[in-house]
This record gives structure tokens, C-alpha cells and sequence, in this order.
């Protein structure tokens, strides 16, 4: 653990190493980054010099949105979280700032016009993932600063990385314009939404609303912010994401037509039929012997193959990533199917996948009770690749249910979309890698994210926007107790608070 400091030692040391970043970036930023004279260079350094003197309000408007969890999953805060996000937006410049309703819950839109050539719109998620108090060892509504051996101090929270802390920083880049009494150097439009949590179901409505719609249409790209370091330092710069469908599969006596209509004794399974068995037998069907390789009828019909390049790409990253770190990271001890660190990152990146994200059915708690259960439920994901699309997935998944006998199995979609990639060549990820390479951050280029966002909302017709994530800073836990953004770093090469800002602010000025 590191030596505490008082808040005059913190403050002189931010100040400090902000100085001493934006310094280095005058002397060692590509001339592509200076190109728009000395005006625009005094101009930044007035907003960068700002950036230190605002941590502590920066650090209190991510504790407060931290306490205001919206939770799509548990109908937990709207409209105030689409509120909070309305005022948030509102302090950090943007105008014609309003809620856009959809069928589900409201979306945010706001734009922040300055006359400059080029216009980027910005992504951002108001909803946060579910959270059991008694796994954290921090309450995850707090906000709490928390020491963190080799890394600093942290701040622990739901929503901390995923995605208050690196929106936050973008929001606290854009308020240090405003104090510096500055304009940005880009135009900005700013899309929300509130349920990124659950697959994002209506944010196809925030987005073809016309007045968001044609807002969108004048950007060069989207971007959202994000915690993109490592516990070193380096920044994989991703160029997609896999898409996904969430649903559930539910097995009952009712809809079969076999089985109880409600829970009976147990004993009466010699002759009556278990919708408990029938869900499990259904669900067995949907992998290959190995429990683990997709076996829906032409699950891989449109699924592209890696490309060289792409592959190239992760062998660069295996060659140089420690197999054990990210092993221990996972708590793992081998891979599927046994494979190699090399192949099992190809697999990450290559492969669809269909997982089981809960299994309920009857009686769970202490003790038995001797039930034949009437109902059965599997919460299920599947992550596409391109070309694969969230309709055509869907469809293939109630066709091989019917096939197999288990048509009577409720086939409830609760969210999903396509994948998404954008050309590495674009102007929004080149741009990316040179404003890291400014800042002396190792990048890593890779294919795609395993997770998912909905950014295929972007890069799909009609809009064709390329669509990337940006940002200096760390922090993880995301979806799991403990979530934490780094505050204060005592690592040079990892960025906290006062950096991460710092790195929006280059990045707008790059773009610019």
C-alpha cells in the first residue's frame, strides 16, 4: 500500500504530471496533431491547465451518478436516471438537450455546436448493470475511495468503469472548456440510452427519431468513452464488437401439454412428466457433444472468417500478453478444447458462441422440498460475428427447437443486435492511434471486442458511420462486485482521473 499523502501533496503532484503530459505532447505529438497553429496550442494548454484544479468536483459528479443506479432489468430509476443524464450534459455545454421517449425506457439527445468543420457524435449508456450488496467489499452505491496495491487509489462502485468513470472524465474534458471559456474543436452530438444492460432493445428508436437521426448524419464517426488501459499501460484499440441476442427458454407443463400444471410431489414422477428434464434435454440439443460447440442448424452459415490481417493482429497480442496473467485474471486453468493461448484468442475473436446464463426451476433454497416443478427457465446469449445477424440467429434457434421436438418451449427475445467493425484505415481509428502514440501509449490494434455494444446502429446502413471507443484511464469489475475506476495512479504509464480527462481533451483536438 501506498504512503498516504495530504490533499496540498495530491493536488501539487497532478498539477505536476499534468504539466509535465502536456508538455511532452507539444514536443512529441505527430504535426498532423499541431497543424492548427499556436492559437489552438495556447488554447489547449489553457483547458489542460484546468483539468487538475477540477479533480475534486470531477470526482464528486462520478460518486453522485454512482448513487443513482438506473437498472433497466429491475425498472430501478426512470425517469430520474434519464433525468440525471439530461442535467449532466446540459453543465457540460450541450444544447437542445431532451429526452427521447421509445417503448421502452427514454433515450438522451443533445448537441454541442461551435461552428467547427467536423462534427462527432458521442455514445453514451445512463443504465447500469444489477448489483448483490453483500458481495462487495465496498457499498456499490458509495462511491468510496479505495487503495489498491499497485495500482493507487480507486473508486469503487456500480457503474464506476462501466460506464460513469470514462463518461464522466469525457463530461469533466468538455466542463474544462467551458471554465477555461474555450470552444471545443469539434462539434459534438450526444446519443444516450438507458438500456444498455439489456441488450439494448429500443435504442433503434433513439436513433431514427428524425431529429437524432439527422444530427447523425452530419458526423464523421461515433465514439464512446472508455477505460481502455491495462494494468501496464498498453490500450488495445478494438474495431468491433460481436453482437449478441439475450433471451429466455421456458419449459412448462402448461404450454407442453405434459407434465403439472402447478408444482407436485416429487414422488409422482414415476408417472408424470418433468418440464424441469424437458428444458435440460432441449438445451442439450443446442451444443455438440462437447458442451461447448454450437450445434443450431446453420448457426455458422454467415459467420465470416478471421482475415489475415485480423489474425496477424492477434498473434501480435499473444506473442507479447502472458498467457498465466490472463489466466489467473479469469480464475481458468485451461482452455476449451484444450487449445493453445494463440488458437483460444482466434476463438475469442472468430467464433459465435451460445451460453447458458442462468438455470432455474423449482425449489433453490436450504434444505429440499420435494417438488416436481410445473415451470423450468434458462437465460440464454448468443454472441454473433459478422455477418451473422440478431433476427436470422433468432430464427434458426425456434427452427432447430421445432426440429428437435421441443416446439412448446417459450422462445422469449428480451434484447439484441448485429455486430458491428469498422476499417482500422477510418479516419476516427487513425486518429485514435495517433493521439495514443502522442501520449506515449503502446496500442494494440484488434478484430473485435467479445463482448457487445450496440454500434451496429452506427456502422449499418443507413448511417455507415465508423465507431470506435477512446480513453486513457483503468478500471474492471464491470458486472461484478468491486467495480472500481482509478482516481489517483501510481503508476506513470497508467493514467487516473486528472489523465483520463486529459486525454479526451487531446483527442478532441486531434479530430479537430
Amino acid at each position: 500500500m501506498s504512503e498516504a499523502k495530504s490533499p496540498s501533496e495530491n493536488v501539487n503532484r497532478r498539477d505536476f504530471v499534468q504539466a509535465a503530459v502536456a508538455g511532452a505532447l507539444l514536443t512529441a505529438a505527430p504535426s498532423a496533431l499541431l497543424a492548427a497553429g499556436n492559437g489552438r496550442s495556447a488554447d489547449k494548454k489553457a483547458v489542460l491547465a484546468l483539468v487538475p484544479r477540477m479533480h475534486a468536483e470531477n470526482l464528486k459528479r462520478l460518486q453522485d451518478w454512482i448513487a443513482l443506479p438506473s437498472i433497466a432489468a429491475e425498472n430501478r430509476n426512470y425517469p430520474q436516471g434519464a433525468e440525471h443524464m439530461a442535467a449532466l450534459a446540459r453543465d457540460a455545454g450541450f444544447t437542445d438537450v431532451k429526452l427521447v421517449p421509445t417503448s421502452g425506457k427514454p433515450g438522451v439527445f443533445g448537441r454541442l455546436d461551435v461552428g467547427a468543420k467536423a462534427t462527432l457524435a458521442v455514445y453514451f449508456m445512463y443504465d447500469v448493470k444489477q448489483f448483490v450488496p453483500e458481495e462487495w467489499s465496498s457499498p456499490p452505491l458509495e462511491g468510496k475511495l479505495v487503495q489498491k496495491d499497485g495500482l493507487g487509489m480507486v473508486c469503487m462502485g456500480r457503474g464506476a468503469v462501466n460506464q460513469k468513470g470514462p463518461q464522466n472524465s469525457f463530461l469533466s474534458a468538455l466542463m474544462a472548456f467551458k471554465a477555461a471559456g474555450k470552444k471545443p474543436p469539434v462539434n459534438l452530438v450526444l446519443v444516450c440510452e438507458g438500456e444498455e444492460e439489456v441488450a439494448s432493445p429500443h435504442f433503434g428508436e433513439v436513433v431514427h427519431n428524425p431529429e437524432v437521426f439527422a444530427a447523425l448524419k452530419t458526423c464523421v464517426g461515433v465514439f464512446m468513452p472508455e477505460a481502455a488501459q491495462d494494468v501496464d499501460g498498453g490500450v488495445q484499440i478494438t474495431l468491433g464488437a460481436k453482437g449478441v441476442v439475450e433471451l429466455e427458454l421456458v419449459s412448462s407443463g402448461e404450454v407442453w401439454g405434459r407434465g403439472p400444471a402447478k408444482d407436485v410431489h416429487s414422488s409422482l414422477e414415476a408417472q408424470v412428466d418433468s418440464p424441469s428434464w424437458h428444458l435440460i434435454q432441449a438445451l442439450n440439443t443446442l451444443v455438440a457433444a462437447d458442451g461447448h460447440t454450437p450445434a443450431v442448424e446453420g448457426f455458422f452459415e454467415h459467420a465470416q472468417p478471421l482475415s489475415v490481417e485480423q489474425r496477424q493482429m492477434i498473434a501480435n497480442y499473444a506473442a507479447k500478453t502472458s498467457e498465466e496473467m490472463v489466466k489467473r485474471q479469469y480464475g481458468v486453468k485451461r482452455w476449451a478444447y484444450d487449445a493453445s493461448w494463440l488458437d483460444s484468442l482466434e476463438r475469442l475473436e472468430s467464433q459465435p458462441t451460445i451460453n447458458i446464463e442462468g438455470l432455474v426451476g423449482g425449489y433453490t433454497g436450504p434444505g429440499g422440498k420435494t417438488v416436481l416443478p410445473h415451470r423450468a427457465v434458462a437465460k440464454i446469449d448468443m454472441r454473433l460475428v459478422p455477418d451473422m445477424t440478431a433476427a436470422d440467429t433468432l430464427a434458426k434457434l425456434k427452427a432447430h427447437l421445432a426440429k428437435h421436438g421441443f416446439g412448446d418451449i417459450e422462445v422469449n427475445m428480451s434484447g439484441g443486435y448485429d455486430p458491428n467493425q469498422t476499417d482500422p484505415k477510418s479516419q476516427l481509428i487513425q486518429t485514435q492511434v495517433a493521439t495514443y502514440r502522442a501520449l506515449g501509449v503502446e496500442t494494440t490494434l484488434w478484430p473485435r471486442s467479445a463482448g457487445s455494444w450496440p454500434g451496429y446502429v452506427f456502422t449499418n446502413a443507413p448511417l455507415n458511420l465508423p465507431a470506435g471507443h477512446f480513453g486513457l484511464g483503468h478500471g474492471t469489475g464491470a458486472h461484478a462486485p468491486n467495480e472500481y475506476y482509478l482516481i489517483d495512479s501510481v503508476n506513470p504509464k497508467v493514467q487516473g482521473l486528472d489523465g483520463a480527462v486529459a486525454s479526451f481533451v487531446e483527442y478532441l483536438y486531434a479530430l479537430g
